[in-house]
């Protein structure tokens, strides 16, 4: 797997803002020959000039943010001065909440934000259980006949059917599996989609109208009052919105519905993904978390949502956050001018040395043992921090710790290979299949 350690800290502020230390243009440009990811230019970055730095790979700098003090101060304290402009996957979510902003962002937020806490998330207890049961049963399965699975597969469909239910009441039907492996293509194929926005979305035209025609089916089946067994899901919150809201048109709809879907189980997925096979390299740690106490107890929960936060710190699932300035601004005491991309860099600040003991080791202890964390705020954001926090947080690790609690004491997959590195697209995927068979 590829790592990343660069060690990074932040300068102490001036009284007077100096010009972000800019990377050697050469160093950019052995970088761009010899065709690195893009992270290999930020660890350049911050390990040469610390934690807030620039390079150039057009006719402006790029200002890269690693250092806690300086994340929190660009994505908490000040996000009315770095925005969110646009968004990768906008051809395919639209105008759904990640990639909405201003006033529509904060509509769409406040409507969907109640779901995701405190009672709103009770109602979907039933249903992330419920898809768990049939991952568990489905692995059973493969362990009783030898069926080599693909582990990043199987945690896709289970996300899948955990969002599904919770959007429609219904469990995953197979012709809608189907339909939806079309989502995974288009996230896949984002990177390497042409600039032009007609053509990108001509490139990948079938993938988008196999998706919009489950939506719209999916949506239409809602709209008609049907109920799926646990009840209306978050598509009829949606729906009723319509009837108050005039923006909640159609459209709307179909990308905040298809927003979820990306949010709701591509994330989990990867991490998922990432989680077993950094157990496959270290078996001592689901000892340890099957140890720390007896099937439901709370030790064991907390012990396997450590799992869950310790793969979360090397493979965030927001790994990069970007921004853009709308005003001149003092950071961490170098000045930012108005107009500036700026991007935050979760994955650097999680393998930041000065901040994590031995950063690129997976030890999960790093979430219960007080004391070996970061406590800066900004020291351990997977999901980002601030307003624009990722609305999904504890459903993501909520519907991860009940799997994890059905598979870890049963089955340990044994790897046919793994994926020699990662690719860093919306989020840092394994580059590759994880083919395996089921041990107990």
């Amino acid at each position: 797997m590829a790592t990343h350690a660069r060690p990074g800290s932040l300068p102490g502020p001036s009284p007077a803002t100096r010009p972000v230390p800019e990377l050697d243009p050469a160093l950019v440009g052995q970088w761009q020959a010899q065709g690195g990811d893009l992270v290999d230019l930020f660890a350049q970055a911050r390990e040469r000039l610390g934690g807030v730095a620039a390079f150039r790979l057009g006719p402006r700098p790029t200002v890269l943010v690693t250092a806690p003090e300086a994340v929190q101060h660009v994505l908490a304290l000040h996000p009315d001065r770095y925005v969110k402009r646009s968004h990768r996957a906008r051809l395919l979510i639209g105008d759904g909440v990640l990639a909405a902003t201003g006033e529509a962002w904060q509509r769409q937020r406040r409507l969907l934000q109640s779901q995701f806490t405190g009672r709103g998330m009770r109602r979907y207890e039933q249903r992330i259980a419920g898809a768990a049961r049939t991952a568990a049963a489905r692995w059973a399965g493969y362990a009783r006949t030898g069926q080599v699975l693909d582990v990043g597969d199987e945690m896709r469909r289970f996300a899948l059917d955990t969002i599904w239910r919770s959007l429609t009441g219904h469990p995953l039907d197979p012709g809608a599996e189907r339909e939806l492996a079309a989502v995974q293509a288009v996230v896949a194929a984002l990177p390497s989609l042409p600039a032009d926005v007609a053509a990108a979305e001509g490139a990948v035209a079938d993938e988008l109208a196999r998706i919009d025609a489950v939506a719209g089916h999916a949506i239409a089946a809602a709209r008609d009052g049907e109920a799926g067994p646990d009840g209306p899901g978050l598509l009829h919150v949606l729906i009723e919105a319509a009837g108050t809201r005039p923006e909640y048109t159609d459209r709307l709809i179909r990308d905040e519905l298809v927003t979820l879907l990306v949010a709701g189980h591509e994330t989990t997925a990867t991490t998922l993904t990432w989680l077993y096979l950094l157990l496959d390299q270290n078996p001592q740690a689901r000892e340890q978390a099957l140890a720390a106490g007896a099937e439901g107890s709370p030790e064991r929960r907390q012990a396997v949502q450590a799992l869950v936060h310790e793969t979360l710190r090397l493979y965030p699932s927001a790994w990069i956050l970007p921004r853009c300035a709308t005003e001149d601004d003092a950071l961490a005491g170098y000045a930012v001018e108005a107009g500036a991309d700026v991007l935050v860099c979760p994955y650097l600040t999680h393998r930041d040395p000065a901040l994590w003991e031995d950063p690129e080791r997976f030890d999960p202890g790093r979430f219960t043992t007080p004391g070996r964390r970061p406590a800066h705020p900004g020291g351990y954001l997977p999901f980002g921090i601030g307003p624009r926090a990722c609305l999904g947080l504890r459903f993501a690790l909520r519907e991860s710790t009940v799997l994890l609690e059905h598979l870890l004491p049963a089955h340990t997959p044994r790897f046919h290979s793994t994926p020699a590195k990662a690719a860093y697209s919306i989020t840092v995927r394994p580059d590759g299949p994880t083919p395996a068979t089921l041990g107990g």
